[in-house]
């Protein structure tokens, strides 16, 4: 009965977004991307779709997305938004970050990236648009695989601080007590693996679509290079998302090497427990400014 239920509330949601989405003006930007799409059909085959497009999307994502919070460090307006502000960003630390995070892409996600044409074949995923799913199922898709990827993230992460192990793998990540955008991806390759596992188990879950892999690809790296800024921008508009963790949340993983463990939301701590630090943290900062203001 719950099951039937559950099943139920999600297709009225379904039928109430297309209900609404009926409604909205056509996409202007869709008869492009759909001429883009069926060129990109005629002319590549779907190992060169599914390897290169894969290899092209996640890096010029990664890059493009870093780009504000690599320029925040020269406005001094900006400035007053940073959280660790007694700890700048140095040419020296970004350049070492840029270098290992080539060879992070290059010799270890390249080849796993090369699997994926295999991995639609298996799963019979297709490529054309006719079959492509509206946006809000994208949508929904990616949020599905954020929180799947968030749970194996939590434990994943946790594990990886045990005082047994933390020094061979984590610490590396942890180099820098204060996060920049492009320092994300800067792990040890067995991180890399380890927790980059997390990220395939909602594509096999949902996967209906080789689109879903490039828009799961684009907000998993928005989420993590948005966590790792060290910015805590107003009016950001992933803070729309519910239970977001942010910046600050992840932050403050970094510069205590505790708690905080998720990679997106907060529920997983709060239940554990492993916010508790934080929470009183925040407490401690509020209290400061109140004084400060009287």
């Amino acid at each position: 009965m719950a099951m039937n239920d559950s099943v139920n509330i999600l297709n009225s949601a379904y039928l109430a977004v297309e209900y609404i989405d009926s409604f909205l003006p056509d996409n202007p930007l869709q008869q492009p991307f759909k001429n883009a799409w069926n060129y990109m059909l005629d002319n590549y085959t779907k190992f060169q779709i599914a390897t290169w497009g894969s290899l092209i999307v996640h890096e010029a994502s990664y890059f493009l997305l870093c780009v504000p919070g690599f320029v925040f460090q020269f406005i001094p307006y900006m400035q007053k938004y940073k959280i660790q502000q007694d700890k700048p960003e140095t040419w020296e630390k970004q350049w070492k970050c840029f270098k290992t995070l080539l060879f992070n892409h290059f010799f270890i996600q390249l080849p796993l990236i090369c699997g994926t044409y295999y991995f639609t074949e298996y799963f019979n995923i297709p490529y054309e648009w006719e079959e492509m799913p509206r946006w809000y199922v994208l949508v929904a898709q990616c949020f599905g695989c954020a929180v799947i990827e968030d749970a194996w993230h939590y434990f994943l992460h946790r594990l990886l601080h045990h005082k047994r192990i933390y020094k061979y793998i984590h610490k590396v990540h942890h180099e820098f007590v204060s996060p920049f955008g492009m320092q994300a991806e800067y792990a040890h390759p067995l991180e890399t693996l380890i927790l980059g596992t997390g990220f395939f188990i909602g594509i096999v879950v949902f996967c209906n679509h080789v689109v879903l892999l490039w828009a799961w690809v684009i907000c998993r790296l928005m989420e993590t290079i948005d966590v790792h800024s060290g910015y805590d921008v107003p009016l950001n508009p992933l803070h729309l998302v519910p239970f977001y963790a942010g910046a600050r949340f992840h932050d403050f993983h970094h510069m205590n090497f505790i708690g905080n463990y998720a990679s997106t939301f907060t529920w997983w701590d709060r239940i554990f427990g492993t916010d508790s630090q934080f929470i009183a943290y925040q407490e401690k900062e509020k209290k400061k400014q109140f004084i400060t203001k009287k």
